[in-house]
């Protein structure tokens, strides 16, 4: 299991739709969240949207791999099923996850995961890339700026760090590392 996770707006998910474009044999875990989709988002393809009613049931059901109340009545986990569909597929799951979840998973899975780190070039740049996005409030963006000040300290609790201040120079990066997993398993 690859496991890829970052403060918002360091850059994971475009990382992860690049390692999905190599053809290595991996596939997207789709995660599930309570929160409303953002722009474009559809269900099952980027997150399956529960709503938090309907989540804490599928908690109290154990239909969850891992899970975590990110922000109040903001839920964000990993189904079971998820995981199931993507091996009957004769892949390796590809998680694209906040870094709480990304630490939960790896204490799951142990040696059978690697979990990366995407690392911001710093808060400021972060904030920048927030702005940009222009999906959010900024009452919203400040609270994810606060919080990925946190996230960069549990940095070193991850198997590799890329810092993503060259996105090419990135995506040779996690593409090295993900191949060498991979042919080492």
């Amino acid at each position: 299991m690859i496991i890829v996770s970052a403060p918002s707006g360091a850059g994971k998910s475009t990382l992860v739709k690049y390692l999905l474009s190599t053809g290595l044999p991996l596939e997207f875990s789709v995660s599930a969240t309570s929160r409303q989709p953002r722009g474009q988002e559809k269900n099952g393809r980027e997150y399956y949207f529960i709503p938090a009613v309907e989540f804490r049931k599928r908690i109290e059901n154990n239909e969850f791999v891992e899970w975590e109340e990110v922000y109040k009545d903001h839920f964000y986990g990993t189904l079971r099923s998820e995981l199931q569909r993507i091996w009957d597929n004769g892949n390796s799951p590809l998680f694209d996850v906040d870094v709480k979840g990304g630490i939960n998973l790896k204490r799951i899975f142990g040696h059978d995961a690697i979990s990366i780190f995407i690392m911001p070039p710093s808060v400021n740049e972060l904030e920048k890339r927030l702005r940009k996005r222009a999906t959010e409030p900024d009452d919203k963006i400040k609270m994810r700026v606060d919080k990925a000040a946190e996230e960069i300290t549990l940095a070193d609790k991850f198997d590799v760090i890329i810092i993503n201040d060259d996105l090419e120079k990135a995506r040779r990066e996690i593409s090295k590392v993900v191949s060498g997993f991979i042919d080492n398993r």
